[in-house]
C-alpha cells in the first residue's frame, strides 16, 4: 500500500521572474555590492515606510549591527522576550551585553509592556521589540514602558504588517527584516536594517562592509567591521519576490483563515490572537494545545500520519548556553513557560492547498482524541 505523502512543513514560493531575476544578475558579472541590493533597498524602505534601508548577509547580521551601531555593549542590559528566536538575545550577547529576559502577553505570545518596567534596571540601555509569528508588539505600550530607552524593533517574522495603519520597521530607533526560505518573502539567506536616522544607516552600511568609510579606498578601514554584505544574486531574488509582496501576504491570510474555519470545531485547540488593531503578516501558523496535552506524543501521531509540526518556541531562558552563562532557571517567566509547553507550529506556506489544511486539521483531531 502506498504511503500517504508528507505535506510540506514550509515553502518558498518561487517562480519563473525569479529564475529570470537570479540568472540575468548572474549574467552580469556584478556579484557583489551592485545595483539590485540598491534597489532591493529602495523597494524596503517603502515596505517599512522609512527614509533608510541596509541591505545584509541575515536577519542575525542586521540586528547585530543594529546594536553595535548604538553603542550598546559591556555594562548595558537589554530587555528581551524569551519567547523568541535565539538570534534576538544573540545580538546583545555578541556585543558583550547583557539580555534581561521578560514575560509575554498570553493572548498574542509577544513581550509584555508592564514586563518592561518591572524588570528595568539602572542598566538598561534598550529594549527589543519582537513581533512574534508576525504580530506586532504593542508599539504604544512598548514606547510608554520604555521612555528614555533605545527600541528595537526585531520585526525579523513581520515584513508588511501594520500597527495601528503604520508599517512595522519604522518603530524604535531601528528595525530589523529577514528573509529566509520559510519567510513571506526570501533571498536565500538575507535581511535588511530599516530606519529613518541617516547616521545609523550609514554606521550600519560601514560596519556590514568591514568598517570601509564611503568615500575611503577599498583598504582603508575607519572601524571593526564585519562582512555582512548581501550579494547581489540574494538581492535579484528580493528585488522579484518584494514586488509580490502583498499578493504573498494575501495567500498566507488566506491560508490562516482556512485554519481558523476548519480549528473552529476542535475542542480545545486555539487558533492565533489577531488584536483588531493590527494587520497580521503570517510567518507561520502556531496553535495553543490544552492543558496537559502530550506535545511529544501529539507530534509523533502527526508524523505517523505525513503531517510534520514542530514545538515553537524553547524559552531563550532556559536554552542551556543561556543559563549557563547568566543563570536564568525555570520559574523565572510563568507565562512564556506555560506557553511554550503547549505551543504547536502546523504545516504552513503560501500555496497550502484546502485540502491539505482539512487533512492537518482531521490528524490534529485524531491525535488529540
Amino acid at each position: 500500500m502506498e504511503s500517504t505523502p508528507t505535506i510540506p512543513m514550509s515553502a518558498p514560493d518561487l517562480d519563473g521572474s525569479d529564475e529570470s531575476a537570479v540568472l540575468e544578475a548572474l549574467r552580469s558579472g556584478v556579484l557583489g555590492l551592485g545595483p539590485r541590493a540598491e534597489e532591493f533597498e529602495r523597494l524596503l524602505a517603502a515596505v517599512a515606510g522609512t527614509s533608510h534601508a541596509v541591505a545584509v548577509s541575515s536577519g542575525t547580521a542586521g540586528l547585530h549591527l543594529i546594536v553595535d551601531a548604538l553603542g550598546i555593549g559591556p555594562g548595558d542590559e537589554v530587555l528581551v522576550p524569551s519567547f523568541t528566536f535565539a538570534a534576538s538575545a544573540n545580538a546583545v550577547i555578541y556585543q558583550g551585553a547583557t539580555p534581561v529576559f521578560v514575560d509575554i502577553e498570553p493572548d498574542t505570545f509577544n513581550l509584555d509592556p508592564a514586563e518592561l518596567v518591572a524588570r528595568r534596571t539602572p542598566r538598561t540601555r534598550a529594549v527589543m521589540a519582537v513581533d512574534v509569528f508576525g504580530h506586532p508588539v504593542d508599539q504604544d505600550g512598548v514606547l510608554a514602558a520604555s521612555e528614555g530607552l533605545l527600541v528595537i524593533d526585531d520585526c525579523c517574522e513581520a515584513i508588511g504588517a501594520t500597527y495601528k495603519g503604520r508599517p512595522v520597521g519604522g518603530f524604535g530607533a531601528a528595525g530589523c527584516f529577514a528573509f529566509y526560505p520559510n519567510k513571506q518573502l526570501t533571498t536565500g539567506e538575507g535581511g535588511a536594517i530599516v530606519t529613518d536616522d541617516e547616521e545609523l544607516a550609514e554606521l550600519c552600511r560601514s560596519l556590514r562592509n568591514q568598517g570601509r568609510g564611503k568615500m575611503g579606498s577599498w583598504l582603508h578601514h575607519e572601524r571593526l567591521g564585519f562582512n555582512y554584505r548581501m550579494d547581489e544574486l540574494s538581492a535579484a531574488l528580493g528585488v522579484s519576490q518584494i514586488r509580490r509582496l502583498d499578493h504573498f501576504l494575501a495567500k498566507r491570510s488566506a491560508v490562516a483563515a482556512m485554519y481558523a474555519e476548519r480549528l473552529a470545531g476542535l475542542e480545545g485547540v486555539r487558533p492565533p490572537v489577531v488584536r483588531p488593531d493590527v494587520s497580521m503578516s503570517w510567518f507561520v501558523y502556531v496553535v495553543l494545545l490544552p492543558e496537559g496535552t502530550d506535545r511529544e506524543r501529539v507530534i509523533g501521531a502527526l508524523a505517523a500520519e505525513g503531517v510534520p509540526s514542530r514545538a515553537y518556541f524553547e524559552p531563550l531562558h532556559l536554552q542551556p548556553y543561556v543559563q549557563e552563562r547568566f543563570g536564568t532557571r525555570e520559574g523565572m517567566l510563568p507565562v512564556t513557560e506555560s506557553i511554550a509547553r503547549r505551543t504547536l507550529a502546523l504545516p504552513f506556506h503560501n500555496r497550502l492547498r484546502a485540502d491539505q489544511v482539512d487533512r492537518v486539521v482531521d490528524a490534529l483531531g485524531r491525535a488529540l482524541g
